[in-house]
Order: structure tokens, then C-alpha cells, then sequence
């Protein structure tokens, strides 16, 4: 299969480092100041047609520690191919990658068995067509849907969420209190609003 225009433009429109800096300042009792990296892999890691980005952020004060990495993998759906969706992984070695959004090299060995499928963490994407090759993206979990994980012994259930756009990237991300079904971090007063400061779009393989 074919990588569509579209989702070439969501993995463009992903790839970068950005900050939250002028959300933070204006609102730091919601929103911590965070850096965000979303690197394109320099090869295809899995065998069906998609686009696979390394995603991890730091809050600004602490740029050296690194949390979340993830590999956030963009496609088709396989039910109806003209869809797009989102499927995320966790690894296995966290530390193996810890720090690849600002030293890329670390994603030069990566192989397909370092990581894991997180089930029920796949994302419907809705595309809302701006003008000719412009969009705005909006990737949600579908309804009744679950995306949990276990590390370290303990299971944690996520919400995950985002838009993307050329002009900024929206995350929608909280973790969830699976007793209550609340979010207890994250996006709890709505996105966290991060904009551009570095452009990883030459590096999407297509």
C-alpha cells in the first residue's frame, strides 16, 4: 500500500521539538513548561506500510531526564485503508533509548523486538481538509475504549489524544484513576498547547 498524501502530512506535521513556553508562562499552575521531541525513524520497523515516530518529552529544568518514550506509529487502517490511525508501543529498555529525541543516534539499532504493542491504545484519526495539501488532524481513543499498560508492577491507564496541524501540536494526554475513571495528570484543564521550535519533517520517510 501506498502512504496516502495525508498521512505524509501528519507525520510532517508531528515531527519536531517543541515547547509549551507561552502556555506555561501564562498558566504555570496547570501547565508545567515541557520540551517535546517526535523523531522520524530512519528506517521502517514494522513490516506493514507506515510511518513510525520515537516520541519522549522533560520538563524544561530538566532536559537531561527524559520520560515517556514511546514509538507512536502512523498508518492505514487495515478494516478501511482510506482512515488513518495511530498505534503506540512502549519499550522494553526504557533506558536503552532515554534521551533519542535530542541524540538520534540511539534510534540507529533499534529493532522491532525492543518494543511492545500497547493493546486498546490505538487511535482514530479525523482529518478536517483547511485548504489544497493543509489539514487539521485530531487523533482521539474510540468510545468505551482502554489504553492501559503495565511497567514497573503497576498498571496505568491512559487517555490519549492529540491535534496536529502546521501551525502547532495539541496533546490531549492524561493519565486516568482507573477507580474512578478522573484524571489525575496531565491535560487536565485542557491541551497542552506546544509549538515548533526545530523541524524534523526532512527526516519522514515516505
Amino acid at each position: 500500500m501506498t502512504l496516502s498524501a495525508e498521512l505524509t502530512a501528519l507525520a510532517k506535521y508531528m515531527s519536531g521539538e517543541f515547547d509549551n513556553r507561552t502556555q506555561a508562562i501564562a498558566d504555570p499552575v496547570w501547565y508545567v513548561h515541557l520540551r517535546l521531541w517526535q523523531r522520524p525513524l530512519p528506517f521502517p520497523l514494522f513490516p506493514e506500510p507506515s510511518i513510525a515516530l520515537y516520541a519522549e518529552q522533560a520538563n524544561i529544568l530538566n532536559l537531561d531526564k527524559p520520560y515517556r518514550p514511546r514509538i507512536v506509529q502512523l498508518r492505514h487502517s487495515a478494516i478501511a485503508p482510506e482512515r488513518l490511525e495511530v498505534q503506540y508501543y512502549m519499550f522494553k529498555d526504557i533506558a536503552a533509548v532515554q534521551g533519542a529525541g535530542q541524540n538520534p543516534n540511539l534510534l540507529k539499532q533499534l529493532r522491532p523486538e525492543q518494543v511492545e504493542l500497547l493493546p486498546g491504545c490505538t487511535l482514530a484519526v479525523v482529518r478536517q481538509d483547511l485548504t489544497a495539501n493543509r489539514y487539521r488532524f485530531r487523533a482521539s481513543l474510540p468510545p468505551e475504549t482502554q489504553c492501559c499498560f503495565t511497567y514497573g508492577g503497576q498498571t496505568y491507564q491512559v487517555d490519549l489524544g492529540f491535534e496536529a496541524s502546521a501551525e502547532e501540536f495539541l496533546s490531549y494526554d492524561k493519565g486516568i484513576d482507573p477507580k474512578t475513571g478522573r484524571g489525575i495528570w496531565g491535560a487536565l484543564m485542557g491541551p497542552f498547547r506546544f509549538v515548533k521550535s526545530q523541524d524534523f519533517a526532512s527526516e519522514v520517510i515516505s
